[in-house]
């Protein structure tokens, strides 16, 4: 992300709940540490007084103000937050109508990197906080980090996590993710998840000499520009999204690429990106090509 970005943006979904702030918590960091603006979204998914008849227009007015006047106030207090935790990270702010998804979407166009927040709390909330972040992290031009709540511990000595598989997504992901552990003067983890087809192979042991061969290619060229970030690397058997889910559970974020190997080109994501999304305790950074 360093150097391309320039002077774009983090950009963060403002969640109306002031209680929610860890994903406005972890953005505000991130621009503080990259020397970004920060511009803080807040969507709100109503029509706008254009598509109710003439006869509803005033009533329906009257809702859109104080729609307005509380989408003002989340951002107000929102700005405060900011200023309070990092007084010298730039601020600007959106009030936009449309649904979050794609206001986020056309934002991050012109974005370092999108932040939005994620909730487990219940089934209801998990399917509403998904229909925002699946299709945001399947067409965003950048990447994408979604902080879940409630925060999680991190271990001791920091770290960050990041799938390899080979693929051009995977290798936009190891250059993101040697980027934020050297930001933290964290060590990266790099894993090479390899999954048995079921029906077996001939020579299991040349095949996990490939993966290694492929895993060292790909993050070797990257240790020479961050020589400071203490690298460990391995391939792993098992299920991609539990081997990282699992792996991830103490680490500052895990970071995988939009889309694999043998990845479907109808589907949204990759099945390896949506089931981290679910099930990994950290935040997780989403990578396009």
């Amino acid at each position: 992300m360093a150097g391309a970005e320039g002077r774009r943006p983090i950009v963060v979904g403002v969640d109306p709940d002031p209680v929610k702030r860890l994903a406005l918590a972890w953005a505000t960091d991130e621009a503080d540490r990259r020397h970004l603006p920060l511009r803080l979204v807040h969507a709100q998914g109503v029509p706008t007084g254009g598509y109710r008849s003439g006869e509803t227009r005033p009533s329906w007015e009257e809702w859109n103000q104080a729609l307005h006047e509380l989408g003002d106030q989340v951002l107000t207090e929102a700005v405060a937050f900011v200023r309070s935790r990092r007084p010298e990270v730039e601020v600007s702010t959106l009030l936009a109508e449309g649904e979050p998804a794609w206001v986020l979407r056309q934002e991050a166009r012109g974005a370092a990197l999108v932040v939005v927040g994620s909730w487990h709390l219940s089934r209801r909330r998990e399917m509403s906080s998904s229909s925002v972040i699946l299709p945001l992290t399947a067409h965003a031009p950048c990447p994408v980090a979604v902080v879940p709540e409630p925060e999680h511990a991190a271990q001791q000595p920091a770290y960050f996590v990041v799938g390899v598989d080979g693929s051009p997504h995977a290798a936009a992901a190891v250059d993101v993710a040697f980027e934020e552990a050297a930001l933290r003067g964290a060590h990266l983890r790099a894993l090479y998840v390899w999954h048995p087809p079921l029906l077996g192979v001939l020579d299991e042991d040349a095949a996990v000499r490939e993966c290694r061969r492929v895993l060292s290619e790909t993050v070797g060229g990257r240790t020479a520009t961050y020589p400071d970030v203490e690298l460990h690397h391995e391939v792993v058997r098992g299920h991609p999204v539990q081997v990282l889910a699992e792996a991830s559970e103490h680490a500052l974020g895990l970071v995988v690429g939009t889309r694999g190997r043998g990845g479907f080109t109808g589907m949204l994501l990759g099945s390896v990106g949506q089931g981290v999304l679910h099930h990994a305790g950290c935040p997780v950074i989403t990578v396009p090509a």
